[in-house]
């Protein structure tokens, strides 16, 4: 086998599936083409089971675990993470820091709870599916991407200015909380002095 085709384990994002309103099948199914870790929290396993979808982890209370003994063996090999604070998203992070993970796709946690990742972003890549979009932070500094013409939202501290470059544009911009600019096909430039979001259509 090439060495272009094997795919080094924890390389790429690990799924954390936290709920599945509003997400089809089709958008999750090319979350999974490279068979990443799969960790689900109990409000969503039935869901994530009727697809047919492979679960590494569930993030549980102990009582849900306690009443699901059954998936250990229709499963295996899973295990549960037991979640004694209730934060199955944190609970999920520190488990793939543990494990070595550098990124992690993020499905029903809203881009309005961001903060809540700020201890997190220095250790691994997140990205959000929120809505429709698609968010990744942007650490503050400045940030070049190549968009096809669309709309993007930019979330942050209210207040604060954000550059925005290309070939139509050269302004600064200051953020209310969920600001949506249009981009022309091109390179597009946003340069801050922290912390913002940037959301996608997908």
């Amino acid at each position: 086998m090439s060495s272009h085709h094997f795919v080094k384990e924890q390389q790429e994002p690990a799924l954390v599936i936290l709920d599945l309103q509003d997400f089809s099948w089709e958008r999750l199914s090319g979350l999974l083409e490279w068979v990443p870790t799969v960790l689900v929290a109990e409000e969503a396993v039935d869901q994530v089971l009727s697809w047919g979808i492979k679960i590494d982890v569930i993030i549980s209370s102990e009582r849900f675990r306690n009443e699901n003994t059954q998936l250990l063996e229709e499963q295996y090999p899973i295990r549960f993470l037991v979640s004694q604070s209730g934060e199955h998203l944190k609970e999920a992070l520190h488990y793939l820091l543990a494990s070595d993970h550098k990124a992690a796709h993020l499905i029903g946690f809203s881009r309005q709870d961001s903060k809540q990742l700020d201890e997190f972003l220095d250790k691994m890549d997140l990205t959000l599916f929120d809505e429709g979009r698609k968010y990744y932070p942007v650490q503050g500094g400045s940030f070049k991407k190549w968009f096809p013409a669309t709309t993007v939202e930019i979330f942050g501290p209210n207040g604060l200015p954000v550059q925005i470059r290309n070939s139509e544009m050269d302004m600064i911009l200051p953020l209310e909380f969920i600001t949506q600019i249009e981009l022309p096909e091109g390179f597009t430039e946003f340069s801050a002095a922290t912390l913002i979001w940037i959301g996608e259509e997908v």
